[in-house]
C-alpha cells in the first residue's frame, strides 16, 4: 500500500485531450457517466502502473494530482496533521468504490489519498 494510484489531469478539452493521450500513450479515455470525468485505462491489469483520469481544469485549478493509496484514510489524514502538513478535503464518498480525501504538504503541494471500500453508497 501507500503506492500512487491514480492521477488527474486538468483539461478544457476533452475530445482533444483525449485524443492526444490515445495517439501518444495508446491509453483508452472514455466518459464515466453523466459527470464531467473520463476515466483512462493507461495499461493491462494487473500491472504496477497507476490508472488516470482527465477531468475539467476547474476541478483541478493546481495542476496534475496524484492519489496515493492507503488502507486507512483517517488515520492516513491524522498522520498528515502531525507531520506539518493540511488536510484540503476530508473523507468524501466515491460511491461504490472507496473514499478520498485531499491534502497539502508542508512545500504546498496538493495530493490525494484513496481508501478502497466497494460498500460505499451510491
Amino acid at each position: 500500500m501507500n503506492r500512487v494510484v491514480h492521477f488527474e489531469i486538468p483539461i478544457d478539452d476533452p475530445d482533444r485531450a483525449g485524443a492526444f493521450y490515445g495517439r501518444v500513450f495508446d491509453w483508452t479515455v472514455s466518459r464515466w457517466g453523466d459527470v464531467p470525468y473520463w476515466p483512462m485505462s493507461t495499461g493491462e491489469a494487473p500491472g504496477v502502473g497507476a490508472e488516470g483520469a482527465l477531468t475539467p481544469r476547474s476541478d483541478a485549478p493546481e495542476g496534475v494530482l496524484v492519489y496515493v493509496q492507503v488502507d486507512d484514510l483517517d488515520a492516513a489524514l491524522q498522520r498528515i496533521r502531525d507531520a506539518g502538513g493540511t488536510v484540503v478535503a476530508e473523507r468524501t464518498p466515491i460511491p461504490g468504490m472507496g473514499w478520498f480525501g485531499t491534502f497539502r504538504d508542508p512545500e504546498g503541494n496538493l495530493l490525494g489519498l484513496i481508501q478502497d471500500d466497494p460498500s460505499v453508497p451510491g
